[in-house]
């Protein structure tokens, strides 16, 4: 079993949780992943690592409220525990010989999460980073003080513009871009519509991308075959080959359809995990 260590609600519906597990917390590095499972009958679900801290031995994970499972893990409380937490999985994103290179971190709604650690090494490995990042509104914001202590720059969009920036990551590139600013990398993490608006503008002005793909997956070991993609017309899994590919390489429209493949069966899951809250409401009413 896992204990839950800390818990803290970022919003509405995001939530940072810290896992006491040691294994993992040992060896993760930035861009790799666990996959959790609540209980014996739970399903297994990927979660970027959002942070570790080897001494302490917990591993930080953040996700949002948007499916049945992500509801259940947000009903535990610290001191709770978890059936099993797996990793770390996926390849540790190739932030070496970075020292001095221009890098744009871009992360779009729970993206920013997955590229808050990546922007973070990079700015300790001595790399010149801007961080841009995108949100429907200031009322979402998360993780702003970190992202603030992990790059040179922090530019943040909003959909509404309600923190006098409106527009979305893709405007705030174009405009360092326009202005002149040569970037000699760029990694960008989030829906994928945001990626491949990303890997579009770089791909004009010939910038390196990198993305972080987070297709459906279910047993992280490429076993199954449930995450993969096509990259430079070749067939690969996320859970083993990445989850950072090329972006300029990845096959969007492909990934995009892939993504919303199950719609049906989600809105399903949803209706017996609204049903069991009602069943359990109504036990504690009669108690």
């Amino acid at each position: 079993m896992y204990p839950i260590v800390t818990k803290r609600r970022l919003h509405d519906t995001v939530t940072l949780m810290e896992i006491e597990a040691p294994g993992v917390a040992r060896k993760a590095q930035p861009g790799q992943f666990i996959i959790l499972r609540i209980d014996e009958q739970g399903e297994r679900i990927p979660l970027t690592i959002a942070g570790y801290d080897r001494e302490k031995g917990t591993v930080t994970i953040i996700f949002q409220k948007v499916g049945a499972t992500t509801r259940r893990l947000d009903t535990l409380e610290e001191g709770e525990a978890l059936q099993d937490f797996v990793g770390p999985l996926g390849k540790p994103s190739e932030l070496e010989g970075k020292q001095g290179k221009k890098i744009a971190v871009i992360g779009g709604g729970l993206g920013i999460a997955i590229a808050y650690p990546q922007a973070k090494a990079l700015h300790e490995a001595g790399a010149d980073v801007d961080v841009i990042v995108g949100f429907r509104s200031t009322s979402l914001f998360i993780l702003m003080d970190e992202l603030k202590d992990a790059c040179h720059n922090l530019y943040v969009m909003t959909d509404d513009g309600s923190n006098g920036h409106k527009g979305f990551v893709t405007t705030a590139l174009e405009e360092r871009l326009q202005a002149g600013v040569h970037y000699d990398e760029v990694i960008a993490i989030g829906p994928l519509p945001m990626m491949r608006g990303v890997c579009n503008m770089t791909k004009e002005y010939g910038i390196p991308t990198i993305v972080s793909m987070n297709p459906i997956m279910i047993d992280g070991t490429g076993m199954c075959g449930g995450c993969r993609l096509t990259v430079g017309g070749e067939t690969k899994f996320a859970c083993v080959d990445g989850p950072d590919f090329d972006g300029h390489l990845v096959d969007f429209d492909e990934a995009i359809s892939r993504s919303r493949m199950y719609k049906a069966e989600e809105a399903i899951s949803m209706e017996r995990h609204a049903d069991c809250n009602l069943m359990k409401k109504g036990e504690s009413a009669n108690a």
